[in-house]
């Protein structure tokens, strides 16, 4: 029966989600894999956990958007009206509204279910690893910012500031994720990305 619907969720996103360099369709299976292997590993519903983490973008405003704090709440309530209108069963509504209103870091809500838990660290982990760093440098080229400050690339003297400089959003904001994950599984799929995305850093600074 998941099958079914399934299908259904990924026309929808296909027709309904506002695409951008963070969230475009590959972003949303991705953290589709992600989020089964988690509910596998930590035993939740994935009644719940499937249909959240296909919708959980179903809208976004734009990342240097004002109101982007709001954009999880609203995709919430989108996500549910097209539940509804597909006979999607009603007894996961509310677990399913609470893990999409909740994934979204900038929202800073707490997830209060396992299911919940896992929509965000399932979502969080694409920020990081190898996709991470892709897709940091494709928002952050998107935005006009640059890649590094030519006299202190990796900060060493000078204050972080990832409106100018795309390596300091790995310190301000990315290499603290791993601390905000839920779930055992995801803390520790967050060490390895973390590391990864450390021995770049390291790469990096050879070449320039």
């Amino acid at each position: 029966m998941l099958q079914t619907f399934e299908n259904q969720f990924i026309d929808f996103i296909e027709s309904e989600m506002t695409q951008d360099q963070a969230h475009d369709l590959n972003h949303i299976f991705r953290v589709v894999k992600t989020a089964k292997a988690l509910c596998k590993s930590e035993g939740a519903k994935l009644e719940v956990v499937l249909p959240a983490a296909y919708l959980h973008d179903c809208f976004s405003f734009p990342k240097n958007h004002p109101d982007r704090a709001q954009s999880s709440q609203i995709a919430s309530k989108k996500a549910l009206d097209f539940l509804g209108k597909v006979g999607y069963n009603v007894e996961y509504f509310k677990e399913i509204g609470h893990a999409i209103t909740t994934h979204s870091f900038s929202a800073n809500l707490k997830p209060e279910t396992l299911e919940a838990q896992i929509v965000q660290d399932a979502d969080r982990l694409d920020a990081l690893g190898a996709i991470g760093i892709a897709r940091c440098i494709q928002v952050s080229a998107e935005l006009g910012v640059n890649l590094y400050d030519r006299e202190d690339p990796f900060s060493r003297n000078r204050e972080l500031n990832d409106k100018l400089h795309t390596i300091d959003h790995f310190y301000t904001k990315l290499f603290k994720l791993k601390d905000t994950m839920n779930t055992a599984s995801a803390k520790s799929e967050a060490e390895i990305r973390t590391a990864f995305m450390k021995e770049y850093l390291k790469q990096l600074g050879t070449e320039i």
